[in-house]
């Protein structure tokens, strides 16, 4: 039994909640989020909010019915206040703005990285704290990660782009005679 499965998911008075032969829509004030499922989990909107049960008592129905209640958790989370990731550039000559529909980069190679925002992300750069920002939380993980990718902190003096809480252990450096 899923623990997180089990519970009843509230639906905020700002929210509307559709289901359509395995396709699930959320509609809030910050936007639309859609969403397709399997039909091995049954999903009932009832006046206490959504109800998740497994049709069948397999080990896959199983493993999706609490994956399953935490994306529709994130979706009603997501159109009623935006995911938010900050990431933190740290190095000499390291910086960053936003052009049009990209981000540009400077990292420290002979060349700016330019990388595409994707389409529902907001990105807003002051000094060295990159936002990203956006109402589906994957979308917003997953692009940060690739704007981290492009210059991970190193651990000997710190450079490189990190998250916010992120913590980078430090290795001291050689030591002379």
């Amino acid at each position: 039994m899923s623990r997180i499965g089990k519970k009843i998911i509230p639906i905020p008075a700002q929210t509307e909640v559709t289901l359509t032969d395995g396709s699930f829509a959320v509609k809030g004030p910050k936007g639309v989020l859609t969403r397709n499922f399997l039909p091995l989990i049954s999903i009932e909107k009832t006046p206490e909010g959504i109800v998740l049960k497994p049709k069948e008592e397999t080990v896959f129905s199983k493993m999706l019915w609490g994956t399953y209640s935490s994306h529709i958790q994130n979706m009603i989370k997501g159109v009623v206040t935006p995911y938010e990731k900050k990431l933190i550039l740290e190095g000499v000559g390291f910086r960053a703005e936003v052009k049009g529909k990209d981000i540009v980069m400077q990292l420290g190679f002979s060349h700016p990285v330019s990388v595409a925002i994707p389409e529902g992300i907001a990105v807003v750069v002051e000094k060295s704290l990159i936002t990203v920002s956006g109402i589906d939380k994957e979308q917003v993980g997953q692009f940060a990660a690739r704007l981290r990718d492009k210059k991970k902190p190193e651990p000997y003096k710190g450079k490189g782009m990190r998250y916010e809480d992120e913590v980078v252990r430090r290795k001291e450096g050689k030591k002379t005679a």
